[in-house]
C-alpha cells in the first residue's frame, strides 16, 4: 500500500508503470498516477524550515497563522515540490537507464496553499521527449493535488535527463 499512517484502507495502490528508455518518446501524451496520499506533518515543515533557513511564521506559528487568511500554518512550496521524486517513483519508473538527473524547470506555480496535516499526491504527464547525446531528455508536467482542494497546490513543469 503506502507507507504514510495516514492512509486509509481505501486508498488504491498506485499503478506503476515500468518504461524501458526506448520506449521513452512514444509515451508522450500518457498520463501517470497519481501516486499515493502522503501527509506532510508539521515535524517535516520545521526540518524543512531549519534546512532552508525559511523561517516565516505562516510555516511554524500556529498562532500567527490561525490570524492569516489560510487559517493555520502552510506547507513550504519548496517542501512541497520537494517531494516530485518519491511520488513520481510510485507512478513511473524508466529502466535501461545509467543514470537520470533532473535538469530543471520550465515552469513552477503554487496555485493553492497546502495546510500543514494535508494529504498530496502528484499526476504527471509526459509532454515531450528529445533526444541529447547519450539518452533522452523528457518533460513531465506534475499536477500536485491537495485532498480536498479544488484548486492545484502546485503545477511543475520538470525536465529530467536518462542517459544509457
Amino acid at each position: 500500500m503506502t507507507s504514510d499512517p495516514a492512509a486509509t484502507a481505501t486508498d488504491p495502490t498506485p499503478l506503476l508503470t515500468s518504461v524501458p528508455l526506448d520506449d521513452l518518446p512514444s509515451l508522450v501524451g500518457t498520463t501517470f498516477g497519481p501516486s499515493s496520499w502522503r501527509t506532510i506533518t508539521q515535524e517535516q515543515v520545521d526540518r524543512f524550515a531549519d534546512l532552508t533557513g525559511d523561517h516565516n511564521p505562516i510555516h511554524l506559528d500556529p498562532e500567527f497563522a490561525a490570524g492569516t487568511p489560510f487559517g493555520g500554518t502552510i506547507v513550504h512550496g519548496y517542501l512541497t515540490l520537494a517531494l516530485v521524486v518519491p511520488l513520481m517513483a510510485e507512478v513511473v519508473e524508466v529502466t535501461g537507464v545509467g543514470t537520470g538527473v533532473n535538469y530543471g524547470l520550465d515552469r513552477l506555480r503554487f496555485p493553492a496553499p497546502v495546510r500543514v496535516g494535508s494529504r498530496i499526491r502528484v499526476t504527471s504527464t509526459l509532454t515531450s521527449v528529445s533526444d541529447v547525446p547519450g539518452g533522452y531528455q523528457a518533460v513531465f508536467e506534475n499536477t500536485f493535488e491537495a485532498e480536498g482542494q479544488a484548486k492545484p497546490a502546485a503545477v511543475a513543469v520538470m525536465i529530467v535527463r536518462y542517459y544509457r
